[in-house]
């Protein structure tokens, strides 16, 4: 199977933390809550269109992706700020209601995402503007530099192993890797000895 083009481009244009917070206030009210959605799942944008009540388990804090990209169905792993978001998006709903849905009630379809992104991201101040697809990579960034595990990042993605995560986020996490070496890799007892190195 061919790669998609491009796809193991790294990637390097994120949000910081202010930048969605800006972005998520100036969301207009139904379109906030696809950018809080996205934001706390690294979801794809189709993945979120079709989510229904029944796919969130608030008993083990997660959200259930049963259609992809790549024809996976995964657990999307949430915090606590994402079971409040869903908890509230889900309330008074039936197991088989859509739960983000564009002003007026209609379901978000291909492409209704990119006008109010780009409007968001102008009152917002972000520029350059940035797509939708770019809150993916955000969650992805920002958990990678707060230290979580390529792996646990891939899983809750939706990829089958490490590679696609190292390839677009590996270089984020400098820090974390220099951790993990130093707190996992073999010590065995060297002491320096009473030679001193001459610069």
């Amino acid at each position: 199977m061919r790669p998609f083009p491009g796809a193991d481009a790294a990637r390097t244009r994120f949000l910081s933390i202010e930048e969605c917070r800006r972005l998520i206030n100036a969301s207009a009210p139904a379109f906030r809550r696809l950018v809080q959605a996205a934001l706390a799942t690294g979801a794809r944008y189709g993945e979120l269109c079709r989510l229904q009540a029944r796919d969130f388990d608030p008993d083990s804090g997660t959200v259930a992706i049963s259609i992809s990209k790549t024809g996976r169905s995964r657990r999307i792993i949430l915090t606590s700020e994402g079971v409040a978001l869903f908890r509230e998006l889900c309330a008074g709903r039936a197991l088989d209601e859509i739960l983000l849905r564009r002003q007026g009630g209609q379901p978000w379809g291909t492409s209704n995402q990119a006008a109010p992104m780009r409007e968001a991201c102008l009152h917002a101040r972000i520029s350059p503007a940035v797509g939708f697809h770019c809150l993916r990579h955000t969650w992805a960034s920002l958990a990678v530099m707060a230290g979580m595990p390529l792996i646990v990042v891939g899983k809750n993605l939706g990829h089958a192993d490490t590679k696609m995560v190292e390839a677009h986020y590996g270089l984020l996490a400098p820090s974390y890797m220099a951790e993990a070496v130093r707190k996992h890799a073999p010590k065995f007892g060297i002491r320096p000895g009473k030679i001193t190195p001459l610069r």
